[in-house]
C-alpha cells in the first residue's frame, strides 16, 4: 500500500520536477534544475515562509486549546463525552468549502458577528473582519481543532488519574500538577499531534483563498495555479516535492528525538 500510494506517485512527481516546460505543449523529459532555482526566488520564498508560519501557528493554537479541553472532557460523564465526540465528528463531516463560506458569512459586515457586538454595545458600527490573516487563521484552526482533539483523546483517556491525585496530595496546585505531570506524560503524543496538524495545515488550499487576500495564499494554492492555470507541471511538481520533503524531515526529526530520549 505504501509503495503503490506513496513511493510510486512521489517518484513520478520527483522525475517531473526535473523536466523542462514546453511552451508548445505540456512538458518534455529532461534533467534541469531550473524549476528548483525559480522556486528559490524571493517571491516564492516569501510564500513558503508564510505557509510555514501559518501552519506552525495553527498547530500551536490547536494543541494549546485541545490539551486542556480534552483533559476536562475525559473527566466529564460518559454521556457528556459521547455528546462532545458526536459534535466533533459532525464538524469533521463538513467540507472545506462549507467551512470557508460559513466563516466568510460569520465574519462579514452585513450578516456577521460584528452586528451582535453592535447590538450589545461593544462596537459602534458593524465592519467586515475579512479578508485578512486573522480570518484565515481562525478558519484553519476551526477546521483542524476536531482532528487535534480526537488524536489526543485516546492518549489522555489512558492517562492514570492517580498521578494528578498524587501531585495534589504532595501540595501541587491544579495548574502546577497539569504542567508538571500531565504535559510530561503526554510529551510524545503532543509532539506527534503538532506534526500531524502542521502537515494538515500546510496543505490547506481553499480557506486561504476564501478568507484571505492573495498575499495570504499558501504554497498549495500556487502549486494548483502553476499546474492547472499556468500549465507548468514541472514547476508545480518541484514545489510539491519541497512540501513533501519538509514533512518527511519533520517526521525524521521526531523519530530521532524520540530515540535519543529512550536512550
Amino acid at each position: 500500500m505504501l509503495v503503490i500510494f506513496f513511493v510510486i506517485p512521489f517518484s513520478i512527481m520527483l522525475a517531473v520536477s526535473f523536466f523542462r516546460r514546453n511552451p508548445a505543449g505540456f512538458y518534455s523529459p529532461d534533467f534541469v534544475f531550473d524549476n528548483y532555482a525559480r522556486f528559490l526566488s524571493p517571491f516564492f520564498g516569501s510564500v513558503l515562509g508564510f505557509s510555514l508560519l501559518l501552519a506552525i501557528l495553527v498547530a500551536i493554537i490547536c494543541v494549546a486549546v485541545s490539551v486542556p479541553f480534552t483533559v476536562l472532557l475525559t473527566r466529564a460523564s460518559r454521556r457528556a463525552q459521547t455528546l462532545w465526540l458526536v459534535a466533533l465528528l459532525s464538524v469533521l463531516s463538513l467540507s472545506e468549502v462549507i467551512i470557508g463560506f460559513s466563516w466568510s458569512t460569520l465574519l462579514s459586515r452585513t450578516a456577521g458577528i460584528t452586528n451582535l457586538f453592535v447590538a450589545i454595545g461593544l462596537m459602534e458600527a458593524p465592519r467586515a473582519l475579512l479578508p485578512g490573516f486573522g480570518a484565515v487563521l481562525t478558519g484553519m484552526v476551526y477546521q483542524a481543532l476536531p482532528y487535534t482533539i480526537l488524536i489526543l483523546y485516546p492518549a489522555i483517556v489512558r492517562l492514570d488519574p492517580t498521578l494528578m491525585e498524587a501531585a495534589r496530595t504532595l501540595g501541587a496546585s491544579p495548574t502546577r500538577a497539569f504542567f508538571n505531570v500531565v504535559i510530561p506524560a503526554l510529551r510524545n503524543t503532543i509532539v506527534a499531534t503538532l506534526i500531524m496538524v502542521f502537515v494538515f495545515a500546510l496543505g490547506s488550499y481553499l480557506l486561504p483563498q476564501i478568507l484571505g487576500r492573495p498575499r495570504h495564499w499558501t504554497l498549495s494554492v500556487l502549486i494548483t495555479d502553476q499546474a492547472i492555470l499556468q500549465s507548468n507541471m514541472p514547476f508545480a511538481a518541484a514545489m510539491a516535492v519541497f512540501l513533501v520533503l519538509i514533512s518527511l524531515a519533520l517526521v525524521g526529526l521526531t523519530v530521532m528525538a524520540g530515540g535519543r530520549r529512550e536512550a
